[in-house]
C-alpha cells in the first residue's frame, strides 16, 4: 500500500511537454520535502527534482535543467513535475518521495515514503 499516487504519465513525441502530479493518499504522512526520481530500464533510479514545501530549496538534475519545473501546492499537497522539450532519453517511470529531512534531498536514502511511479515514454 502506497503513500503517495503519482499520475499523468503517458507517451508523448520528442520536443513535447507533460506534467506530473503527486498526491499523498488517504493514508496520513507528514514530510519537509517532496522529490521526484526516475528510472530507465536496466538502470538505476536516478535524482531529478526536489523543493522543499517551504521553497527554500529547488534541486535539480543538471539533464533537465531549463527544461523541467519542480513545484507545488501547499493547500493541496501536491507536487508537480512540469516536463518540456522532453527527449526519448528522458523515457523511464518516474517516482514521487516524500522525506522529513530539508537536506540530502538528492540522495534516495533520504526519503521515508514513495509512490508507485508513473511511466513516461518519448517517442522520437
Amino acid at each position: 500500500q502506497v503513500q503517495l499516487v503519482e499520475s499523468g504519465g503517458g507517451l508523448v513525441r520528442a520536443g513535447g511537454s507533460l506534467t506530473i502530479s503527486c498526491v499523498p493518499s488517504t493514508r496520513p504522512f507528514g514530510s519537509f520535502a517532496m522529490g521526484w526520481f526516475r528510472q530507465a530500464p536496466g538502470k538505476e533510479r536516478e535524482f531529478v527534482a526536489a523543493v522543499t514545501w517551504n521553497l527554500g530549496a529547488l534541486r535539480y538534475t543538471q539533464s533537465v535543467k531549463g527544461r523541467f519545473t519542480i513545484s507545488r501546492d501547499v493547500f493541496k499537497k501536491t507536487v508537480y513535475l512540469k516536463m518540456n522539450n522532453l527527449e526519448p532519453e528522458d523515457t523511464a517511470v518516474y517516482y514521487c518521495a516524500a522525506a522529513t529531512s530539508t537536506e540530502g534531498l538528492e540522495d534516495e536514502a533520504t526519503y521515508d515514503s514513495w509512490g508507485q511511479g508513473t511511466q513516461v515514454t518519448v517517442a522520437s
